[in-house]
């Protein structure tokens, strides 16, 4: 099933259910109990939200061989984790902008998973009951700042660097589905979430051994080979099999993606 969140003029901020290229009200909660409503929102006339309120962003760095063979690194012997700030997503559509303190922005292309129940120190074995989905991600990234610095904080945590969508899709085998990524129509990324240096239920155990996971929390699991650099006017789409496509266009000037000054 997939659930986003969306807005309307009448409606205001709400969660939904999809069926077909409709949109249902949801009443209740997302990660508890609810009640899905009629499927009478065409997708076309609502506004797609960041599909969920992030309580907090865990990100794996060089989880793909192959990135980090082209950033000259070694592969962690242990997954590496970082953050990313809350203020940092933006929805489909949304502008990624260019911050002035970097001259190399570059995209990530990543599978994020959507934690469904609170958990600490989850068994590998039972770390899939505690996924309640899954979404497409662009871990943006001021390259630059990233090797300057030495620690990512800020290189990962200007506002837009953590697009987010289009929705949460929880029927998905993860083990082996193709991500993508494509700036201006030009394939930049493509790999198999198989390549993966850790696996998603290696991945969910080892973070919850050093913090508690909450519903709502969104786990990135790394971005493949390919990352490159995001300019002025840019279009960049990720995709995820099964999934879908999230669309950002990329300036270097703060504006209001929807028109309004």
């Amino acid at each position: 099933m997939r659930f986003v969140r969306f807005a309307t003029k009448d409606l205001g901020e709400r969660y939904g259910w999809m069926m077909g290229e409709k949109v249902g009200l949801l009443e209740g909660d997302l990660f508890g109990e609810y009640r899905r409503l009629e499927a009478n929102y065409e997708l076309r006339t609502v506004r797609l939200l960041p599909p969920v309120k992030a309580s907090k962003i865990v990100c794996m760095g060089r989880n793909y061989t192959e990135h980090a063979k082209e950033h000259g690194v070694e592969v962690p012997e242990t997954p590496l984790i970082f953050l990313k700030p809350p203020s940092a997503v933006i929805g489909p559509e949304e502008v990624v902008v260019l911050p002035p303190q970097s001259v190399k922005v570059e995209h990530e292309a990543e599978l994020v998973l959507v934690i469904g129940k609170k958990g600490r120190w989850i068994p590998v074995e039972d770390t899939m009951s505690y996924i309640f989905g899954y979404t497409v991600g662009n871990d943006v990234t001021a390259r630059d700042l990233q090797f300057k610095d030495g620690q990512w904080t800020r290189s990962k945590g200007f506002d837009t660097f953590c697009p987010i969508g289009p929705w949460i899709e929880t029927e998905l085998d993860a083990s082996d589905t193709l991500i993508t990524c494509r700036v201006n129509g030009e394939l930049r990324q493509m790999a198999s979430s198989r390549e993966m240096v850790f696996t998603i239920p290696q991945i969910v155990a080892y973070i919850s051994s050093i913090m508690t996971l909450e519903p709502g929390d969104l786990i990135f699991t790394g971005t493949p080979a390919g990352v490159g650099p995001l300019e002025d006017k840019d279009e960049v789409v990720v995709e995820i099999e099964g999934i879908g496509s999230l669309h950002n266009p990329v300036s270097r000037t703060a504006v209001n993606p929807f028109g309004k000054k």
